[in-house]
């Protein structure tokens, strides 16, 4: 059986994104799944993407890591997401949809999408850094230099670290610069370093205002696979209006014998 598919990437973050509305691809399929995002023996992806139908938002967001296993909130992908919506017509310039943490509001103009996230009501502060959750856990660690870093191990030795368990959780590696931030993430279920990742840089600019970096927000964030940028508001240490910024593309379509 042939599946049609949308291959998209915003700031560097890859997916396969596809129409699953008349559940005609098994979600259930992890070792699938795995194969597809494979660099080498398949299409090649971060993560997988299945639009599904749902009675109260335009569609529901399912998102899989590359490992085949079911991921939590991706930002970038949440955006892409909602540019593929758009292009298809499944939804609207302005849509909400439904994802892993809940609902989410999207406004596409053009190749530009900005997605609300979550809003995050807690955080913690573990070693001098933060651990925030925007949808999925990230550990933010502000340094220097983070070019001559090895991110990939250094990223799996926290990742796996006992004091995130049972789950672990992303890391990213900020540094400021000038009027904004640079960000290096290890992303958990991808199990390496990624271009970009939008809960990722979401946490970097709470943290970053949190931190006292800088004293509001917007922050603009650059990741290696382009530039982002964060809004949201403080109030009594509580982030509400969290909105995430950036290019989400469109790169190509093809067809999947599965």
């Amino acid at each position: 059986m042939h599946i049609a598919f949308n291959k998209y990437q915003g700031a560097g973050n890859d997916f396969i994104i596809i129409d699953n509305r008349k559940d005609i691809f098994n979600p259930d399929d992890h070792n699938l799944i795995n194969r597809l995002c494979d660099r080498r023996f398949g299409i090649g992806a971060d993560g997988l993407i299945l639009i599904s139908c749902h009675d109260k938002a335009d569609f529901e967001m399912k998102y899989f890591n590359s490992d085949g296993k079911p991921g939590s909130m991706c930002g970038n992908g949440g955006r892409c997401t909602a540019h593929f919506a758009n292009k298809w017509d499944i939804a609207g310039r302005s849509q909400k949809f439904m994802a892993f943490d809940g609902l989410h509001k999207a406004e596409v103009t053009d190749d530009m999408v900005r997605l609300q996230m979550a809003d995050v009501n807690e955080y913690k502060i573990i070693d001098g850094s933060y651990l925030i959750n925007t949808g999925s856990p990230h550990y933010v660690i502000f340094t220097t230099e983070i070019d001559q870093m090895d991110v990939n191990e250094e990223g799996k030795r926290l990742r796996w670290s006992p004091r995130f368990s049972p789950g672990g959780t992303n890391v990213n590696f900020v540094e400021v610069h000038g009027n904004g931030l640079y960000l290096r993430t290890f992303e958990r279920g991808v199990e390496e370093e990624t271009l970009a990742c939008g809960t990722g840089v979401t946490a970097s600019a709470i943290a970053s205002v949190l931190k006292g970096h800088f004293d509001t927000a917007p922050v603009r964030v650059k990741a290696r696979g382009g530039d982002l940028e964060v809004d949201f508001k403080v109030d009594d240490g509580k982030i509400r209006n969290v909105w995430l910024t950036g290019s989400a593309t469109f790169v190509f379509e093809g067809k999947i014998d599965i």
